[in-house]
């Protein structure tokens, strides 16, 4: 990995991809810094050679991005915030490559499931790339006008690519969750407004233990925004969980809530305090 200042804010992929876009646009004054994978970007950020990484956890139309609910609880890392960032893909070629003669695209695996319609129209083969910037960077280095690439405006601009069809995505309300991370905690203040906590945790082998720690939030009416779960290394029985609830663990409803869960719960951490992305409620209606 390039070698990073603490001004740095550290993802993965390379230039041109989305968490680029979505560094830049939460933190326009730091310097991006790609890393090849999702526990590079986590080990930049935890040993202190970058301040912040940018992980995207979740989209609306392709389902969860990154296991980062695996990577997370094994790290010392914390969400100090989240992002929504609003995905437009374009298909990118070289230069005066016709569109008639493609005959297959290339992307990450999440943008080809994204763009389904336009490759199934097109009759492309998809081919599946580590990421989408990389992919661009890719098709400009091999020269075969039959290959395109889904990525980024920003990627077609720094590659010497050019745009074929604008705004591919699926649906327009294609909307990527980003979480910031940090090495220390950023704990939001209960008066910040809207806030969410994140955490995890593993529930007693014992019967309905899920359906009991779980009632905790509904009947100290606390929003479950995000649930799911995990089976451990090496167990069918052991599963973990990651939830986003909205609120604060030192509101009276989240604390008692949170009591419930403990008690039903062989582990639990809460892995961040944050205010919640002023853009949630637009992504999330």
């Amino acid at each position: 990995m390039t070698n990073v200042t603490n001004n740095n804010i550290v993802f993965q992929g390379e230039q041109g991809a989305n968490s680029h876009i979505a560094c830049q646009a939460v933190f326009p004054d730091m310097t991006p810094v790609p890393c090849r994978t999702f526990e590079d970007t986590l080990t930049a950020v935890s040993s202190g050679t970058a301040q912040l990484g940018m992980i995207p956890i979740e989209n609306s139309l392709a389902g969860r991005v990154a296991d980062i609910h695996h990577l997370m609880p094994r790290s010392d890392l914390f969400i100090v915030g989240e992002h929504f960032l609003k995905v437009h893909h374009q298909l990118l070629t070289l230069p005066n490559a016709p569109v008639e003669k493609l005959k297959s695209v290339q992307s990450h695996e999440q943008a080809l499931s994204q763009c389904r319609d336009i490759i199934q129209e097109m009759d492309l083969e998809p081919i599946p790339a580590a990421d989408t910037a990389g992919s661009a960077r890719e098709i400009a280095e091999k020269g075969d006008k039959s290959c395109a690439a889904i990525a980024t405006e920003l990627a077609a601009s720094l590659y010497g690519l050019q745009i074929v069809r604008t705004n591919i995505e699926d649906a327009s309300h294609n909307t990527t969750r980003f979480i910031i991370v940090a090495n220390q905690p950023n704990k939001a203040n209960v008066t910040d407004g809207p806030i969410i906590t994140s955490l995890v945790f593993q529930v007693r082998n014992v019967p309905a233990a899920l359906y009991k720690a779980l009632g905790g939030f509904a009947t100290n009416g606390v929003n479950i925004t995000k649930l799911e779960s995990y089976q451990l290394e090496g167990s069918f029985n052991a599963t973990q969980f990651y939830a986003d609830i909205e609120g604060h663990p030192e509101d009276r409803s989240v604390q008692l809530a949170l009591e419930d869960l403990s008690f039903f719960t062989s582990r639990l951490r809460i892995l961040g305090v944050y205010k919640a992305s002023p853009l949630r409620q637009e992504f999330s209606s």
